[in-house]
C-alpha cells in the first residue's frame, strides 16, 4: 500500500458559504482521487476574519462535513487562525494499492484522453466578483465545483488506468502539459468536444477570465500550439485555471468499455483526445 499526502486550501471562489466550504473539500480531495486512491484522514486548516460570526461559519463548516463524509474520510482535527483574508481547505492523507498507482508520467501512445467535468470555472468565479455571471450560471458550476472525483477514482482503477492528472491552478492545457512532458508523449485535444459550464462560453467571449489565463499562455509558450481554426476565448479558457476541477485520464484503448460501464451513477466522462508519439506537448486543435 502507498500512501499518499495532499494540501490545498484558497480564499472564497463564491459568495455563498455553504458552497464555499463543500468545493474547498471537493477541491482538496481531488488530489488523492487523481492518483487512484481512497481518502483517510483529514486536516482542517482554516484562516477567517474577526467578523465572521456563526452565520457564515456553521454552513461553511457543515458543507464541508458533509463533503468529508461522502468521501468516506476521518475528519481528526486542524488548526484555524484569524486571518484579513478567508482561507480554507484540508491536508489529507490517502492509501492507493501499489499496483494500482496512477500518476503523470505513465501515459502511453493510443490513449484516449477523457475528462470528467466541465470547464470555464475560471470565468465563472471571476463573473462573480465582477457580478456579471447570472445566478443560474453559479450554481450549475457550483454543483459541478462541489461534486466529488470519488467516483471516476473508481472506474479509474477498473479500468486500469496508470496516468492522469486533477485540473485545478495550472488549467487544463497547464495540466495536460504536466502529462505530456512527464510521460515524453503529445497530447492532442479536440477543442469543440470540450464541454464548459453553462455561461463560460459567454463570459470568455466579453473577456471575463481570471488572471491566471495570461500567465498561463505565457509560461506554457512553445509547449502547447493552438492551432489557427480555435477561437482565440476558448483557447484561452483552457489556459485559464479551474476549481475542483474534474480528472483527465489516459485510458488504454482496449480499457474504454470498462471505463465508461464502470462509473456510477450521476458521474460522466468525455473524450477529449488521444495521447500521440511525438515531441512532448499538447496540441489544441
Amino acid at each position: 500500500m502507498v500512501g499518499l499526502h495532499t494540501v490545498d486550501f484558497f480564499p472564497p471562489v463564491v459568495n455563498d458559504a455553504a458552497a464555499y466550504g463543500a468545493i474547498a473539500a471537493a477541491n482538496s480531495l481531488s488530489d488523492i482521487y487523481a492518483a487512484g486512491g481512497t481518502a483517510k484522514v483529514v486536516l482542517n486548516l482554516a484562516g477567517f476574519p474577526e467578523e465572521w460570526g456563526d452565520d457564515i461559519l456553521q454552513p461553511l463548516f457543515a458543507a464541508a462535513v458533509e463533503k468529508v463524509q461522502e468521501a468516506g474520510a476521518l475528519w481528526v482535527g486542524g488548526h484555524s487562525v484569524r486571518s484579513a483574508e478567508p482561507l480554507f481547505g484540508f491536508a489529507i492523507y490517502g492509501e492507493v494499492a501499489e499496483d494500482e498507482l496512477v500518476t503523470n508520467s505513465a501515459a502511453r501512445p493510443g490513449d484516449r484522453l477523457f475528462l470528467s467535468k466541465p470547464i470555464g470555472s475560471g470565468c465563472i468565479n471571476t463573473g462573480v466578483k465582477r457580478r456579471v455571471a447570472a445566478q443560474e450560471e453559479v450554481d450549475a458550476a457550483v454543483a459541478g465545483m462541489s461534486q466529488l472525483n470519488l467516483g471516476v477514482a473508481q472506474a479509474m482503477r477498473a479500468a486500469k488506468v496508470r496516468a492522469a492528472t486533477d485540473i485545478t491552478g495550472f488549467g487544463l492545457l497547464g495540466h495536460a502539459a504536466n502529462i505530456a512532458r512527464a510521460s515524453e508523449v503529445r497530447l492532442q485535444i479536440q477543442a469543440e468536444r470540450l464541454p464548459l459550464y453553462s455561461g463560460a462560453a459567454r463570459l470568455a467571449q466579453e473577456g471575463v477570465f481570471s488572471g491566471a489565463a495570461a500567465r498561463g499562455a505565457a509560461n506554457l509558450e512553445g509547449e502547447v500550439d493552438v492551432a489557427s481554426g480555435v477561437p482565440k476565448w476558448l483557447a484561452k479558457v483552457g489556459f485559464d485555471a479551474e476549481t475542483s476541477g474534474g480528472l483527465l485520464l489516459c485510458v488504454a484503448a482496449d480499457q474504454v468499455s470498462t471505463l465508461l460501464s464502470s462509473l456510477p451513477d450521476g458521474q460522466s466522462v468525455v473524450e477529449v483526445g488521444q495521447v500521440t508519439d511525438g515531441q512532448a506537448g499538447v496540441d489544441l486543435q
